[in-house]
């Protein structure tokens, strides 16, 4: 898993559907849930034991990232479905030699299957950000593995897809406006999408609405990233409402497929999670948002429908991860996205199957609701509110992060900025400072003047005299 660096069109991702208040049998078709296990640990359990741990949980797909022997025999005669992967430093090789991969094929494969059911294939992992730039190697080694596959009659039964992180949508805001950087497209997007089609296969993709919310707490609600949201967003480019971060940032996806012709080719997200634990400045990571987040998901995928955007497909997702890994670099929660500590006892308590969610609630994922206050997204200002109050621009920050902070209240906070349009009343003064005044106003006063409604990251601040900017008039909800 990589941290991803979210540029300006990445701030703000739209929301998706929260089946948590819906019945269960609310859609016919259900997604699945699977979870990634990894073993960069020292003190995991063995994997006899770990399959042991998976069936008794109800879980039916794992995947790995890589081929361990000891790994795919303990996995033998089980019900499990597996992903296995060839790492990133091998991709070159795959690429170039044909017979490489026939032989990875004859080693890794054969051996196991169908004994264990290998499905399918993961062609590297977030190659796009591989600091030893194996982007150019990707399709090329899809291409021979393919091949290779087809010798032993297996091309139909183990699909081949690779997964992509977030960063290579250069854009993802709104998500109707999603689309791959354009250096991508070209030379292995389109390849990739095109092997995808061809080979009745699927794009995997790794989406962590933790990675947002940490770096834009100021703007992005935890609500919106715990699949609590209750009242939505809607798309202003195509009028869908979201109520989940990650579904905003999936269509964003399907949006980027779509400009491109490939709407035909579906998606799998091969990870997501959220950390039970992390640093001081990994704003959210805590195990009662982690239970929240997977345990909301679990719901979400089980109880059936997709996206705002493809209504019709399921979500199929794996859980990421199975352990905690403690030998992980990087931040502490990297090392802390285990449903399980490794002695296999719950980091937290959620339900993983759909059975678990018909005959029990998950008391953590209940309980998790009162952790985070629930914003008022009431309109109604009552009569004994803080008098004559505004809200103004603070013209001492700096203009991006101003910018962000309005395009967020014109945005998702669904302020009314139509009077700051060209030609509209308040256009003038047309200066940044200006317009990110009157929009910060009109969320304020729609929020009732509510604490902490007037603050952007301290991009605004309340006044108790009207604001002046030409000849606008700044409403107030008294």
């Amino acid at each position: 898993m990589a941290t991803i660096n979210f540029s300006h069109s990445l701030l703000f991702p739209l929301i998706s559907i929260l089946l948590c208040c819906f019945p269960l049998a609310s859609f016919s078709d259900t997604g699945s849930v699977g979870v990634n296990y990894g073993r960069v640990a020292d003190n995991l359990p063995s994997p006899p034991k770990v399959v042991q741990l998976l069936n008794s949980q109800g879980l039916t797909r794992v995947k790995l990232y890589d081929t361990d022997a000891t790994v795919l025999a303990a996995l033998s005669g089980s019900p499990i479905s597996v992903t296995v992967a060839i790492p990133n430093e091998l991709l070159s090789s795959a690429a170039g030699n044909q017979s490489f991969t026939d032989t990875w094929v004859q080693s890794n494969i054969l051996p196991y299957h169908p004994s264990t059911k290998i499905d399918s294939i993961a062609v590297g992992n977030e190659v796009f950000v591989d600091p030893k730039n194996t982007t150019q190697f990707l399709v090329p080694a899809m291409n021979n593995l393919y091949s290779s596959l087809t010798k032993s009659n297996l091309q139909n039964s183990i699909k081949i897809s690779s997964p992509i992180a977030l960063s290579a949508l250069q854009t993802s805001y709104p998500s109707s406006a999603g689309s791959f950087k354009p250096d991508l497209i070209e030379p292995v997007i389109k390849p990739m999408l095109n092997f995808l089609r061809q080979t009745g296969s699927f794009l995997m993709v790794n989406a962590y609405p933790f990675f947002a919310y940490t770096a834009n707490t100021d703007v992005i609600s935890i609500d919106y990233a715990l699949f609590r949201d209750k009242q939505g967003v809607v798309d202003s480019g195509n009028g869908l409402r979201y109520y989940s971060l990650l579904e905003a940032q999936i269509d964003a996806v399907f949006a980027a497929m779509n400009a491109l012709q490939f709407s035909d080719v579906k998606v799998v997200i091969s990870e997501t999670g959220w950390p039970s634990k992390g640093d001081e400045n990994e704003a959210g990571a805590s195990e009662a948002n982690a239970a929240a987040y997977n345990g909301n998901l679990v719901r979400r995928v089980l109880t059936g429908g997709g996206t705002p955007l493809r209504s019709s497909q399921p979500l199929n997702v794996y859980l990421f991860a199975l352990f905690n890994e403690n030998q992980k670099p990087g931040p502490t929660s990297e090392r802390n996205y285990g449903l399980f500590y490794p002695d296999e006892e719950k980091v937290y308590d959620i339900p993983l199957t759909l059975e678990a969610l018909n005959t029990s609630e998950s008391n953590t994922v209940n309980a998790s609701k009162t952790q985070v206050a629930t914003p008022d997204h009431g309109g109604d200002v009552a009569p004994t509110a803080v008098g004559q109050t505004w809200c103004v621009a603070n013209a001492k920050v700096e203009e991006q992060k101003l910018q962000a902070a309005l395009d967020y209240a014109c945005g998702e906070g669904r302020a009314d900025c139509r009077s700051i349009q060209p030609n509209a009343t308040c256009y003038d003064p047309n200066t940044l400072v200006a317009h990110a005044s009157y929009a910060f106003n009109s969320y304020y006063q729609m929020k009732a003047r509510g604490s902490g409604t007037c603050d952007f990251g301290g991009a605004a601040y309340v006044v108790t005299q009207p604001p002046k900017f030409g000849s606008c008039d700044f409403p107030t909800g008294s």
